[in-house]
């Protein structure tokens, strides 16, 4: 109806834009309309003026010409609130765009809002002081993830037909994975995160939260190549959205491990994903191989060296700051200020080269590792972070780093190491959906697309979320 935001994926709402079905402008209405009713507490800024002379101007036969798109808060639009979702930045602007949203608007990309995120993007739940609690369009009770928790947000729940996010230890997996939705964290350095990168921790990818491969696979035509304000990101590669199905996966080698030998999953969760693997593998035609993984537990040498580029951020605002931070990130914070040292130090980066040591191994064995891309289904909105999985009480069980550490230790490996995953929508337990992830080597993120193609055409998921009762 023209009187509705665009339920079905940005790919197809540029061809309905090409038909004249639709028209950019009134989308654009459409969609500011129904992110001023939500309910989700998605959107921290939209930019209603400038969106609107964007879409009366849009040229359609642009990659995304015409498409309403949201942008998260830790990622630069000039103008915009620069954020980081914190208080202590709330009054913050942004003085130039990203590198992402450059691109976008030069594809022809409406940059319509700003949606929530966590608090530097430090944990899988967005409830900040800033803006308060994002809820999951499944199940407004619940949590949408983090720290890409508003993108995944507004795109499943019918609002916006693709968002950006940003993954250094599962945030675009997580929340992909807790919202039906189809996610990739690429290769390190594929999409640039200038300008005023962060070099270190080598762990930040940016792309999208989508409804479609095939949006995704568009998304990084766009965006991705090398940057020199981002002296990491890597070398352009063209062709992502026309070389879809055209990768040969037959006879290569899959691996189901669903908990990576790391953490502990939802008993019913495990089940399902695994007979989806093995679905996947016989539709794919891969090869199954019998592998024992356990990666190493990286979540504390994660945590520190991020809380790194997190001191430099707040630098002498930090610790009169300390009490308008959230307390997941108060404790990092005094967590890094007692702990962190050069031995410290020395030891996250032995650890990284053990953790890349295991990953290679591993990929000299198989092509794909199918996991899970959360240990469960999404827990509650507020917080805090899940400790209980299954009915097993984790702190109990296993004490309070491990329980806590759970929630990250599926995706965290491939932040640390720099490969690409995906998050493809699995289905759904007790009305909550979850997600399977699948790690692939460096490089071959083309691989895991036309992967997530074979599990998209034999076992289509819906696009959003179906409306609460």
């Amino acid at each position: 109806m023209k009187n509705e935001p665009w339920l079905g994926d940005a790919c197809s709402l540029v061809d309905a834009f090409r038909s004249g079905a639709r028209e950019p402008s009134e989308v654009l209405e459409a969609t500011i309309s129904a992110l001023d009713d939500s309910s989700l507490n998605a959107t921290s800024h939209i930019d209603v003026e400038a969106a609107r002379m964007a879409a009366a101007s849009a040229d359609v036969s642009l990659p995304f010409g015409g498409v309403p798109i949201a942008i998260k808060e830790l990622e630069s639009v000039a103008g915009w609130p620069s954020t980081e979702a914190s208080l202590v930045f709330r009054d913050r602007v942004a003085t130039h765009d990203s590198t992402q949203v450059t691109r976008l608007r030069a594809a022809g990309a409406v940059i319509a809002a700003q949606t929530t995120a966590s608090e530097f993007g430090g944990i899988n739940c967005t409830n900040t002081k800033l803006h308060g609690t994002t809820r999951n369009p499944w199940n407004l009770a619940k949590t949408p993830g983090g720290s890409s928790g508003g993108s995944a947000a507004v795109v499943a729940g019918g609002l916006i037909p693709i968002a950006s996010g940003g993954d250094g230890g599962g945030s675009i997996r997580i929340p992909a994975g807790f919202t039906g939705l189809f996610g990739l964290k690429s290769t390190f350095g594929r999409i640039p995160k200038g300008p005023h990168a962060h070099q270190p921790p080598l762990t930040v990818t940016v792309g999208c939260l989508s409804r479609s491969v095939r949006d995704t696979a568009r998304w990084f035509d766009v965006c991705n190549g090398f940057d020199p304000r981002d002296t990491l990101s890597l070398p352009r590669v063209s062709g992502w959205e026309a070389g879809l199905d055209s990768f040969d996966l037959a006879g290569k080698r899959a691996v189901i491990s669903i908990d990576l030998g790391a953490a502990i999953v939802e008993p019913r969760q495990t089940e399902l994903l695994i007979s989806l693997s093995e679905v996947l593998i016989k539709n794919a035609k891969l090869r199954r191989v019998d592998l024992a993984l356990r990666f190493p537990n990286g979540g504390l040498e994660w945590s520190l060296s991020n809380l790194i580029g997190l001191a430099g951020t707040l630098g002498d605002r930090y610790p009169a700051c300390h009490d308008d931070l959230t307390s997941e990130i108060q404790l990092g914070m005094t967590m890094a200020t007692k702990m962190f040292s050069l031995e410290s130090a020395g030891a996250a980066e032995m650890f990284r080269i053990e953790m890349n040591e295991y990953m290679a191994g591993v990929f000299e064995q198989t092509d794909f590792i199918f996991a899970a891309s959360n240990p469960d289904v999404a827990f509650a909105a507020e917080g805090p972070m899940a400790t209980t999985v299954g009915g097993v009480d984790l702190i109990a069980e296993y004490g309070f780093n491990r329980a806590i550490g759970n929630n990250g230790a599926l995706t965290i490996p491939a932040n640390l190491t720099g490969n690409p995953a995906i998050s493809i929508p699995a289905g759904q337990i007790d009305g909550l959906p979850f997600g399977l992830q699948v790690i692939g080597r460096h490089h071959e993120e083309q691989l895991l697309l036309d992967l997530a193609r074979v599990a998209e055409r034999e076992n289509p998921w819906l696009l959003v979320a179906p409306p609460l009762s």
